[in-house]
């Protein structure tokens, strides 16, 4: 027997029932109750006024297990979190819901009202993300005692004997016989990395022979070293007169090859040793298969192609695109293509990284700036890392919608 929610959903139910729903009135269990509640208010044009008064003054205890489940529906969170909807009492257990997305958290606290921003100050994840705190920080509605507990808080984070940020959701505990790894969850399959080696055959036939370079911050970075002219001689290495014997006696050595897989005794080693061994092929092997510091490194990669990998990595958390979007020291092309991912454009700290990134095209930065936040675009009119450009039509946007609030 389907669901009443399905039933609705596929508009089967005739309008007295529908009336009898969106006063709350139907026979189901109350976590149904209100995912077809809030079905009605985001969707319905008819009902959907009377399921929102009816949501407001929905009863607590059941709202309160709602908010703080993992397992309610996505749309129900999202439709609780949004500041139009927020009831104070429902906020703690969303504070501490792991299947709410960060991004809803940072929009609320940059807009958070006083009694928001009271429980927020309180919340352990709150506390725990450098993220959330400037944010919270940024809010208007903030006292400057609370200012300064919130600086407390970030020096806290990021002091070595202090609490380690935690921007993604704690992991599960690990599964007995399970290989250890950042989730078993999502492991990445052969499948993946084969599809994406097809799909950019040409590319990385291309880039074949590159070795990995990091991108400087200051340009574009090659990805291969500055070669030497012809005529300049080789620089002199002092050496014992037995061990420069010797070295002459030995045969030239060819520079080793670029592996696609390392042994085992080889993967012990540091992940930049790890990385300064392989091809290309390996280093987009473990741009979509690899850990997060992996990312970290990859992401930095000369080679577009493989940097791109990376952007493509199921196992990609949240708060590591938050910190591509911002750093200055990754290729023009990996700017470009966060924007093009609607999973990353949902995430307001993204949008705002990349906008106040001084390396991120005018472009881009340009068609981004419509959804910053009033506060955030007085503070890009005032940055003087970013291009005139940005930073005029940041302070015009700042005035219209300064004047928007006044009326």
């Amino acid at each position: 027997m389907p669901r009443m929610i399905d039933v609705i959903r596929n508009s089967a139910l005739p309008s007295n029932t529908m009336q009898f729903a969106a006063k709350g009135a139907l026979l189901v269990p109350a976590p149904e109750m209100i995912e077809i509640l809030v079905y009605l208010a985001t969707h319905n044009k008819v009902f959907g006024e009377q399921a929102k008064m009816t949501l407001a003054g929905w009863d607590e205890a059941s709202s309160r297990e709602a908010a703080s489940s993992s397992k309610t529906p996505k749309e129900v969170l999202e439709y609780m979190i949004d500041p139009q909807n927020l009831r104070p009492v429902l906020l703690p257990g969303l504070l501490e819901n792991p299947a709410v997305g960060e991004h809803h958290l940072m929009s609320l606290a940059a807009s958070a009202t006083r009694e928001q921003v009271e429980i927020m100050l309180k919340s352990p994840r709150v506390e725990m993300s450098a993220d959330l705190l400037n944010a919270l920080g940024s809010n208007p509605t903030v006292r400057m005692q609370e200012s300064k507990e919130i600086q407390e808080k970030l020096a806290a984070l990021q002091s070595p004997t202090g609490p380690v940020e935690n921007l993604e959701a704690p992991a599960p505990p690990p599964v007995p016989g399970t290989p250890k790894s950042e989730n078993p969850a999502e492991e990445v399959s052969d499948a993946v990395v084969n599809a994406f080696y097809t799909e950019h055959a040409a590319e990385i036939a291309q880039e074949t022979g590159k070795a990995f370079e990091p991108v400087s911050p200051l340009s574009e970075g090659l990805t291969e070293g500055p070669s030497a002219p012809a005529d300049q001689a080789e620089p002199t290495v002092t050496v014992s007169s037995a061990s420069g014997a010797a070295a002459a006696a030995a045969p030239a050595r060819k520079p080793a090859a670029k592996k696609w897989i390392l042994s085992s005794d080889e993967q012990r080693g540091s992940a930049l040793q790890k990385i300064s061994k392989l091809d290309i092929k390996g280093r987009i092997q473990l741009a979509l298969k690899g850990n997060k510091e992996e990312r970290s490194l990859l992401i930095r990669d000369g080679t577009k192609i493989v940097a791109l990998a990376v952007l493509e990595s199921p196992k990609l958390t949240d708060g590591e695109v938050e910190k591509f979007a911002s750093q200055k020291n990754v290729l023009e092309a990996v700017l470009r293509a966060i924007p093009l991912k609607r999973r990353f454009m949902k995430m307001y700290p993204v949008v705002r990284n990349l906008t106040f990134n001084p390396r991120t095209p005018i472009d881009v930065s340009l068609g981004l700036m419509k959804n910053l936040l009033i506060h955030d675009l007085r503070n890009l009119a005032g940055n003087k890392e970013v291009s005139d450009t940005v930073r005029k039509l940041a302070t015009k946007m700042f005035r219209a919608k300064l004047d928007v609030t006044k009326k």
